[in-house]
């Protein structure tokens, strides 16, 4: 009787292992990127809409090895639309009463470590910016990454976990270095 309860322990907790939702660390901004932009001058911003909002749509729903990966709050499109706010933020650009307007589409979020030593992410965005109710800029951003992964999932987790703000900082710089996201923040 005694090894059948310690069997039915054991597998009980499998099971509660196994069901573990992974956490995305917090996002730290790429104070470089950032320093380049603050020289050019920019208009404040008004942050918008970060879509989408469902917590089941694909790009808020994202797994390592099996395991629910998932940031604190409403999904992936709230992570990335705290990213910019914190960005915008430190910048001194945030003004919700701005006329010129960052609203943002998240089209596709992947992150892979299925792989015996190489884990994989990339994102795809659309951004638009409107001032006065005008398009200034219609464009989609892509970032990708690359990390040292495992076969053991104790290994491949916790890099994987820390690579995740790395590839939105990635995506993020892409969009900072565009001239053309530059231009569309002049005042």
């Amino acid at each position: 009787m005694s090894n059948v309860r310690a069997q039915a322990t054991c597998l009980a907790a499998a099971l509660v292992a196994g069901c573990a939702t992974f956490a995305v660390p917090a996002y730290s901004p790429d104070y470089p990127s950032l320093d380049r932009l603050k020289v050019q001058g920019l208009a404040p911003v008004a942050l918008g809409t970060v879509e989408p909002r469902d917590p089941d749509h694909p790009v808020n729903r994202l797994t390592l090895r099996g395991a629910p990966f998932a940031p604190q709050g409403s999904g992936f499109a709230a992570y990335l639309e705290s990213a910019l706010r914190t960005d915008l933020t430190e910048l001194r650009r945030l003004d919700p009463n701005a006329s010129t307007r960052l609203d943002a589409t998240l089209l596709k979020n992947d992150f892979d470590v299925s792989g015996f030593s190489t884990g994989t992410g990339f994102m795809r965005v659309r951004l638009v910016v409107t001032r006065a109710g005008q398009t200034r800029l219609d464009k989609t951003y892509e970032a990708s990454t690359s990390f040292p992964s495992h076969l053991a999932a104790n290994v491949a987790v916790p890099r994987a976990q820390a690579e995740y703000p790395a590839l939105v900082r990635a995506l993020l710089r892409n969009v900072y270095t565009d001239p053309a996201f530059q231009a569309a923040l002049q005042p």
